[in-house]
């Protein structure tokens, strides 16, 4: 579950490839959102999920 961000971010339930990873890099736009794992959980209708907060943008070049 990503928390925070580009208000119109696409997706807020975002598969975790290896599970148990503490930072996600997820391309939008012109760059990329940093997540960060946080020791929360949100309950959802997949279930309970680790949060992810956001914690910066990196654009690429040109």
């Amino acid at each position: 579950m990503l928390e925070g961000g580009p208000e119109e971010f696409p997706e807020r339930i975002v598969p975790i490839d290896p599970p148990g990873t503490t930072e996600l890099k997820i391309p939008f736009r012109a760059g990329y959102e940093h997540f960060r794992a946080t020791d929360r959980q949100e309950d959802t209708p997949e279930g309970p999920l680790p949060v992810y907060e956001w914690w910066e943008r990196t654009e690429l070049p040109g």
